[in-house]
């Protein structure tokens, strides 16, 4: 008898639903779970998510549908079955032009993870196809609106056309102190971004395995410098780092000192955009410095210190501001962002002993004050408020120059609810002008 290749992952999908009956609901046991070994786990399913929608796989391949008023029009993430020991137990996501392109084994009966998370790992079976201009990353769920996310970007480029390559991640890798691992729906998502296609199969979450891929000490990586490596960034990220000490040479070969310079993520960025404006009318007298990187965390505004961004300059006043890409892309607790920050100031003030530090509260971000990310930030906020000692270090709050009356971000200053438009630099501007005029004065 002939068997279809959607006969063949039919039948895959019965004998996984058989051998992995004993696992359902929150009874994780003592032993393996086969989260997709040539099938998902029993009442899970195969689902693949771009940020306006999401399907489910049924037969031997299918493609997120598009929005009639899709704001990726040329986009697309498809998955299909692929074979690796044996035909169809296998899945290769493809994607393209996306930020977010999510391969999830989902659906099921929540999972007790507790046991598993000191000593276990997930492992899988991963070919990387294609990966030039993408990036992909693994994350779990960790409770109830919680999901953690490890990069795997730089292993994966590593991989490319390679063949199968054995991965064993660590749980505690996706765990932190106060997550809830009791009943998780989502356990393992590959998490795509860009363009690529990887195939991945044999997906287990073992008890006790042996880690063979290493990822960053959460209680330590907001401090440790790191270069950004993200696949959106790499490209010019590094370029811009070597443009900035070019430009920092080129002021002193024509006896400019820079008395303020701005140090921050990609809203000190914005300045060079959609502040460009306002930057001119404010700042320019001031020969000031803009060393804002996109997407930059605390790690990497203190690799950028530590490699030469403020050597040989003396200015007046540095304006810092960062740490929203700590906690809301990484999810990071508040006191950890907090000592991210505290790590640049301290070696701002190693390289810098004669310029005053204006330290910015984080902006608000989000629509709602009760906004998860904008709670967060607003934790990290309070104690980093405790940082200024009104000699060297000053701190100011001017978020409620940016909400409204009942403390809600409107898009008419920030049409992303993040990043602030020309309007939104203008009121920075403003808000911060005393201060900033009498600390340069002083």
């Amino acid at each position: 008898m002939t068997t279809t290749p959607r006969a063949a992952f039919g039948l895959l999908m019965l004998t996984g639903l058989a051998a992995c009956s004993t696992l359902r609901g929150g009874d994780s046991g003592a032993g393996e779970i086969p989260l997709f070994v040539g099938a998902p786990l029993a009442s899970y399913q195969v689902t693949i998510a771009t940020p306006e929608n999401r399907q489910t796989l049924s037969g031997v391949s299918t493609t997120v549908p598009k929005l009639p008023n899709s704001k990726f029009p040329n986009s697309s993430t498809s998955v299909s079955v692929a074979s690796k020991d044996v035909a169809n137990d296998a899945l290769t996501l493809t994607w393209r032009d996306t930020w977010y392109a999510g391969l999830k084994i989902d659906g099921g009966a929540p999972l007790n993870l507790t046991p598993y998370i000191r000593q276990g790992t997930v492992e899988f079976d991963l070919k990387v196809n294609e990966l030039s201009k993408g990036d992909i990353a693994f994350s779990m769920g960790c409770g109830n609106s919680c999901e953690r996310k490890v990069s795997y970007m730089v292993p994966a480029r590593a991989a490319i056309g390679k063949g199968w390559q054995h991965v064993a991640l660590g749980l505690t890798c996706f765990a932190r102190d106060s997550d809830d691992f009791s009943a998780i729906n989502e356990p393992i998502a590959l998490v795509g971004s860009g363009s690529g296609e990887v195939s991945i199969a044999n997906i287990v979450i073992r008890p006790n395995g042996s880690p063979n891929t290493a990822c960053p000490d959460y209680k330590t990586v907001s401090v440790t410098p790191a270069m950004q490596n993200e696949a959106w960034s790499v490209g010019w990220w590094l370029p811009r780092h070597e443009a900035k000490l070019e430009e920092v040479r080129a002021l002193k070969a024509k006896g400019v000192n820079s008395e303020l310079i701005f140090i921050g993520d990609s809203i000190t960025h914005g300045w060079e955009n959609a502040g460009a404006k306002v930057w001119e009318r404010d700042y320019r007298r001031y020969k000031a410095l803009d060393l804002g990187f996109s997407g930059d965390r605390t790690e990497n505004v203190l690799w950028r210190l530590l490699h030469g961004e403020v050597d040989g300059i003396n200015p007046k006043l540095a304006v810092l501001m960062f740490g929203t890409n700590n906690t809301g892309q990484r999810q990071e607790a508040p006191a950890t962002t907090a000592a991210g920050i505290k790590r640049n100031i301290d070696e701002l003030r190693k390289r810098l002993p004669n310029t005053k530090i204006l330290l910015l509260a984080i902006f608000p971000r989000e629509e709602s004050p009760n906004g998860k990310q904008r709670q967060t930030n607003e934790q990290v906020n309070a104690l980093i408020s405790r940082y200024a000692d009104n000699q060297h270090v000053f701190f100011l709050n001017i978020n409620h120059a940016f909400l409204q009356a009942d403390g809600t971000l409107s898009k008419d200053i920030m049409p992303d609810l993040l990043h602030p438009n020309e309007k939104g630099y203008q009121i920075w501007a403003d808000a911060m002008r005393p201060k900033l005029e009498r600390l340069l004065q002083q």
